[in-house]
């Protein structure tokens, strides 16, 4: 995907500030593109970044905007990626928003289908492994159903991820005027230096519970830009929920 002459496109990026959004973020404007981050904090960028040419910042957060500022916001975009997430304490957990992911994707899917934008806007979730497609059948045992019966209640950023992603898959849908969307499942994220290689699943094939793997959230960064700025990679994967790997004894790959 390219925009006008060849030049890099642009994108609105949801979570800018958070562990993956951040190097989604780094990689993105290492490779040419236009970035535009809402974010709750300008301080929280990286300072490399934080006045980078290629990066405009908005301080606040999709639900504070107006319709006509967010309507503003994704006009010009070729695609919108969602980093968000709850922050790991009890007031992130339980605290309001507690459909802060939900409500996001909603609103930018509204404004996307209000702008009437041709080509249709790719959409890219970060979801988790624990966020079922039931497009599929992804079968899973009784005992793993239970402890996610439990976590849809007792964790409300779960129930969050997965209210995301079903408003993509039912109300998005497959064939929007507007709108192209992915949802990405990662498994056990954890933190490592560089990108390396990655497997990649239409479904899970391990349980997330009790046999959960791992993957690192710049590979998770590296398979979104993929999505975003590659056609093929696009064409694989729209309108699917695929799960990402890490590989064992992965080697550095080039980014």
């Amino acid at each position: 995907m390219s925009g006008p002459h060849g030049t890099g496109i642009t994108i609105l990026l949801l979570g800018a500030t958070g562990a993956t959004g951040r190097l989604l973020l780094g990689q993105l404007i290492a490779q040419g593109h236009e970035v535009c981050a809402i974010v709750r904090s300008r301080a929280s960028v990286p300072p490399q970044l934080r006045a980078h040419p290629r990066l405009a910042l908005t301080q606040g957060t999709v639900l504070d905007l107006d319709d006509d500022a967010l309507l503003r916001h994704v006009q010009d975009c070729d695609a919108v990626v969602s980093c968000l997430g709850h922050t790991l304490s009890f007031k992130g957990m339980f605290g309001a928003p507690r459909k802060l992911v939900t409500a996001s994707v909603r609103r930018v899917c509204h404004a996307i289908t209000e702008s009437r934008p041709r080509p249709r806007v790719r959409v890219v979730l970060m979801g988790s492994s624990g966020v079922r497609n039931l497009d599929v059948r992804e079968r899973i045992s009784p005992a793993q159903s239970g402890v996610i019966f439990l976590l849809r209640w007792l964790l409300p950023p779960h129930r969050d991820n997965e209210q995301a992603a079903e408003h993509l898959r039912t109300h998005i849908g497959q064939n929007h005027p507007f709108v192209e969307w992915t949802v990405v499942r990662p498994d056990g994220l954890v933190d490592e230096d560089e990108v390396s290689e990655y497997d990649l699943h239409a479904s899970p094939t391990r349980s997330a519970i009790f046999d959960a793997g791992s993957v690192s959230r710049a590979n998770v960064a590296h398979f979104i830009k993929r999505l975003v700025t590659d056609d093929e990679t696009w064409d694989e994967w729209h309108g699917r929920m695929p799960v990402i790997y890490g590989c064992e004894n992965a080697r550095p790959t080039d980014t």
